[in-house]
């Protein structure tokens, strides 16, 4: 089953029109992580450069449980929308629905229940899926940008003349979507960070409420695997770096006392260690002082 899934998944996405959500970088052709990271600074900083005035409010999105609230009728509905073969859409309505489901514990089973929401965890096309259900998720305004990693969200708001009108509507906005496509936010987890260079002035940053809770403002977000602060320093992500390879170096001391091969070594290392430094390195080493790249 797991082969036919991944030939669906493969055919959805060569079926999908080029021009679809350009800020969607999840499962597109040519896009990753480092694209959307990418475009998140380069935006920040071209708005920054614009004005001495300038600040950009990042609010990172956490949907409750979002695989598990996608609503089959309505994602076909945008399927066909896309331009999805009529049989296509149908037959992953039927794939999502009345799914039965059980939970072995040991010899035990629970009793059996049937679901029609959502997409099945563990399944290939299911991330594929919810991101072309949430793809009519799009800023409202020319000064508000969504950029989007999957479920991964982040509503952008390139404020000038401490104007924020059209950021908290884009978050009202985005309220309403999630309200019509049975999406939950996660205010507990929703972040608000603020990159303002300015120096000179004190200003009153507006607090962000969404459905009468106050989301917390931060000094730094860890986006996608990387630590984006609010003076966009890179202090804080070389420093997690550097103690996260020292754990692992540890390991490979041990695996070097019992004489394995130096070719498990070096395997051990590239996987376990050189990832890690190396993770996402081309949206933060360059702009990275000399103390942190000593730190690694």
């Amino acid at each position: 089953m797991k082969c036919f899934e991944k030939i669906v998944r493969d055919f959805i996405t060569s079926s999908l029109p080029a021009s679809m959500d350009p800020l969607q970088f999840a499962y597109r052709h040519n896009r990753s992580t480092d694209d959307a990271i990418a475009h998140l600074l380069h935006t920040t900083l071209t708005h920054l450069d614009k004005g001495r005035g300038n600040y950009v409010k990042m609010l990172f999105v956490n949907y409750s449980s979002a695989f598990n609230t996608l609503i089959p009728s309505r994602l076909t509905t945008k399927l066909e929308d896309l331009g999805l073969h009529t049989s296509l859409c149908d037959w992953i309505s039927n794939f999502l629905t009345d799914r039965p489901q059980s939970v072995w514990v040991g010899n035990c089973a629970s009793s059996t229940l049937t679901f029609s929401t959502g997409a099945p965890q563990g399944c290939v096309p299911s991330p594929l899926l919810y991101s072309l259900y949430t793809y009519n998720c799009t800023a409202t305004s020319s000064s508000t940008i969504i950029v989007k990693f999957a479920d991964d969200t982040v509503v952008m708001g390139l404020i000038s003349d401490n104007d924020k009108k059209a950021y908290m509507e884009e978050i009202k906005h985005l309220e309403n979507w999630c309200q019509e496509n049975n999406l939950l936010l996660s205010v507990s987890k929703t972040k608000e960070l603020i990159v303002d260079c300015s120096k000179k002035q004190e200003r009153h940053y507006q607090p962000v409420r969404i459905s009468g809770t106050t989301v917390e403002r931060v000094d730094s977000f860890r986006y996608l695997g990387v630590h984006i602060s609010h003076d966009l320093s890179w202090s804080r992500h070389t420093n997690s770096l550097a103690k996260k390879a020292r754990q692992r170096l540890y390991h490979l001391r041990r695996l070097r006392d019992f004489r394995l091969p130096s070719k498990v070594l070096r395997s051990f290392y590239t996987c376990t260690i050189e990832s890690i430094l190396t993770g996402n390195i081309t949206v933060w080493f360059g702009n990275s002082t000399k103390q942190d790249r000593q730190a690694l």
